[in-house]
């Protein structure tokens, strides 16, 4: 069963229209690779900001040089370091802020037992002392090809201005920068991404997850594609949240919903 409140698939019609108003916005390049990124390879809006040049071209050596030269590689390779809470300006793990904790029954009773021992001592309890250790959640390394040629056709026309604005840009340099030259925290962008679905394009429901379930539905749902391969693409440690996305889109329920009580030859017309 889909989560509740998932983010809303565009259908195609609704896409082209997002990459139309792009182009009648600001920052038209930037703005297209970071939605093309989103729809043509899966990546999470944290994932986007904390992409570097390196992840998507080789630059020519020679610093300052005009007209520096650069080539797309054919694959992206996603590094585990930005998969599961990059830090933006870092590329490390954020610091991960506890929201609740678990423990085994017996675990449970022998904190208790201790908790009450220290309490009769007269000892000050701090409850973050008997919290259970955290277990580190790892990313998953993937390594995507860039086929799509509306994704290789932005990417060069960004990386091609990137370079003639700042001849001595750095491979480790922030592939999506802001209006101020730095990266984007992963909040930030996810607002962005969101304002573009949202306010430009009127997606309902939209948020900076669509591209990626967009892609994904697209893979298991109508290209019948292995749940491997959507794991694989999405970067999931296990093929049960990938399950998630082998849902319909929300076009196809609304007309099962439309079509109710409609013979079947009438639908065929409809």
């Amino acid at each position: 069963m889909a989560k509740s409140g998932q983010a809303r698939v565009p259908t195609p019609e609704q896409k082209d229209n997002l990459f139309y108003q792009i182009l009648k916005h600001r920052h038209p390049e930037k703005n297209e690779v970071i939605m093309r990124v989103s729809f043509a390879l899966g990546l999470r809006a944290q994932e986007i900001a904390a992409l570097q040049i390196k992840e998507v071209a080789k630059l020519d050596t020679r610093l300052g040089m005009k007209n520096r030269n650069f080539k797309l590689l054919e694959i992206m390779p996603l590094p585990a370091s930005i998969t599961k809470g990059a830090n933006f300006s870092g590329r490390s793990k954020s610091t991960y802020k506890r929201k609740s904790v678990s423990f085994k029954v017996e675990d449970f009773n022998q904190k208790i037992k201790q908790i009450v021992e220290l309490t009769k001592a007269g000892v000050e309890v701090d409850p973050k002392d008997f919290y259970p250790p955290i277990q580190q959640r790892k990313g998953q390394s993937r390594d995507l090809p860039m086929v799509d040629l509306d994704l290789r056709e932005a990417l060069s026309v960004y990386v091609r201005m990137r370079l003639d604005k700042d001849p001595y840009l750095q491979p480790t340099s922030p592939l999506i920068i802001t209006q101020k030259g730095g990266p984007y925290s992963p909040n930030t962008l996810q607002e962005h991404m969101a304002l573009m679905l949202r306010e430009w394009t009127n997606i309902e429901k939209a948020s900076s997850h669509s591209g990626r379930r967009a892609l994904i539905t697209d893979i298991l749902h109508n290209q019948e594609k292995s749940l491997k391969v959507g794991q694989k693409i999405a970067g999931h440690k296990s093929a049960s949240t990938t399950v998630i996305y082998d849902e319909p889109p929300e076009t196809e329920i609304a007309d099962a919903l439309r079509n109710i009580g409609i013979p079947k030859n009438e639908q065929l017309k409809s």
